[in-house]
């Protein structure tokens, strides 16, 4: 089976998890709308997923908005190099999160394996200090969705499928959250106040 059909098979399979996505953007909304934030992470180009999942909510996914606190802790390259340094790589993420999460903020781990021990020891420190915990990985069972609130794991039987997928998985979240602030937007009579 050729690439495609693969990236097509496990589409299919994900389009199951529509309701997942939905409440992550539902959540989402709740949390960033209302002054929380998103910390996220991963390694290689989970680490990029993760980053672009930031860059769609601190800037914009399709229409204008008021941005949304998020962070890809590994984008803080002084601190991940230093933390590294002095705590080991286990300990590049954790610390991040006892440093910027707050109870009640969102925190998001990418792992195509599930198994990546720094992303998984920040899931339990996110878990830890109070964060709602959520996972995107490849196929389960695997450590990380197990230790998270809420895990959405890719069927998939390479490392770059599951990372193709969850950048869609992202894009939906994002679109999610979106229509989500949009109709609150409207309830709240702010669809009419002129962004800054």
């Amino acid at each position: 089976m050729g690439h495609l059909e693969r990236l097509s098979h496990a589409l299919q399979r994900t389009r199951g998890r529509t309701a997942t996505i939905d409440r992550w953007g539902h959540t989402l909304a709740q949390v960033l709308g209302s002054g929380g934030r998103l910390l996220a992470c991963g390694n290689g180009g989970s680490a990029a997923e993760a980053q672009h999942l930031t860059g769609e909510l601190v800037g914009k996914f399709r229409d204008d908005r008021t941005p949304l606190s998020a962070i890809a802790l590994h984008a803080d390259t002084s601190a991940a190099t230093a933390i590294g340094n002095d705590y080991g790589a286990a300990e590049i993420y954790a610390r991040q999160v006892r440093a910027h999460g707050r109870a009640g903020d969102v925190f998001v781990g990418l792992s195509t394996s599930g198994s990546s021990e720094n992303v998984c020891a920040a899931a339990k420190a996110a878990r830890s200090a109070g964060l709602v915990t959520w996972a995107l990985t490849g196929p389960a069972p695997n450590s990380l969705e197990s230790i998270c609130d809420d895990a959405l794991p890719v069927d998939a039987p390479d490392t770059a499928t599951v990372q193709e997928v969850h950048l869609a998985v992202v894009h939906a979240v994002c679109a999610a959250l979106d229509a989500e602030l949009g109709r609150r937007d409207v309830e709240l009579g702010w669809d009419e106040v002129e962004l800054g």
